[in-house]
C-alpha cells in the first residue's frame, strides 16, 4: 500500500541512493554511480541527434491549452542545445514567448508564416502540417 505522498508525487515505494559510505561518497542520482565514475554525460552523448526524415513539421495546436493556441515545429534533427538556441530564434522572430520541450518548439499564438519564413531561410525543409 503505498502513501498519500507516494500518490499525488507519482513516486514507487523504492528510494534514491544519494550517499553511500561503501561506494567512494555522493551518489549520481541519474545513473546511481558514484560522482566521480558518473556516466550521464556519457549516455547523453550516445543518445545524440533524434532519426528524423528530414522534414521539419509546423502546425497550429488548441488542444490541452484552455484554447490558446500555439505554432508547434515538431522534426528538427538538432540536439538539446542547438534545438534551444533555435527556439529562442524564432521567439525572437515572432516576438513572443514559447518553449522547448520533448524535442518539439512550441511558440505562443498563430505564427505559422513567420516560423515557416524563418526556418526556410535557414535552410530546413518545411512542410506545413494539420489545418
Amino acid at each position: 500500500m503505498s502513501t498519500m505522498k507516494q500518490q499525488r508525487t507519482g513516486q514507487s515505494g523504492g528510494s534514491t541512493l544519494v550517499y553511500s559510505t561503501d561506494g567512494g561518497g555522493r551518489m549520481c542520482p541519474g545513473c546511481g554511480e558514484p560522482v566521480a565514475r558518473c556516466r550521464c554525460k556519457e549516455l547523453e552523448k550516445a543518445r545524440g541527434t533524434p532519426a528524423t526524415d528530414g522534414i521539419v513539421r509546423v502546425s497550429h495546436e488548441t488542444k490541452g491549452r484552455k484554447g490558446k493556441g500555439v505554432t508547434v515545429v515538431k522534426g528538427m534533427a538538432l540536439d538539446a542545445a542547438a534545438l534551444l538556441a533555435l527556439g529562442k530564434q524564432l521567439k525572437t522572430a515572432c516576438g513572443t514567448g514559447g518553449t522547448v520541450k520533448d524535442g518539439t518548439i512550441e511558440i505562443q499564438g498563430d505564427h505559422r508564416e513567420t516560423v515557416i519564413a524563418a526556418l526556410v531561410k535557414l535552410g530546413h525543409t518545411v512542410k506545413r502540417a494539420g489545418g
